[in-house]
């Protein structure tokens, strides 16, 4: 597995579709993805939101995460930093921050490669 983080339109999906020769038809978006479809993908973009989406449900992030992992080994996953700048003021929006932390710090642990992409260039943290 490979994880791909960086800020907001900081060109990490663009940089995962060259590098790694991966179609558009490839990637499903964690914003629209249903956790039956995962496998079918060789990549899951804006993972951040998939994460709000399972907190919204009632699910562990964490969890689920690792089913995932369980399920597509191969994955690439693109998830935006969202844990710096100014605490949200909003409840929810503090956890649905801390619960991306968390999913981070798994998917980080379990990664054969992070990345950080800035301004379309990679940064390897690990791997």
């Amino acid at each position: 597995m490979k994880l791909i983080v960086g800020g907001a339109y900081q060109g990490k999906t663009a940089y995962v579709m060259k590098k790694y020769n991966i179609r558009p038809e490839e990637i499903i978006n964690g914003e629209d993805v249903e956790m039956c479809r995962t496998a079918e993908f060789k990549c899951i973009d804006s993972y951040h939101l998939f994460v709000k989406r399972l907190l919204e449900n009632g699910s562990d992030p964490v969890e689920i995460t690792e089913k995932i992992l369980n399920n597509s080994p191969g994955i690439i996953i693109i998830m935006n930093e969202i844990g710096n700048g100014i605490i949200p003021i909003e409840k929810s929006e503090r956890i649905w921050r801390e619960q991306v932390g968390k999913a981070g710090c798994f998917l980080a642990g379990r990664a054969d490669s992070v990345e950080r992409i800035v301004c379309g260039q990679a940064v390897l943290i690990k791997g």
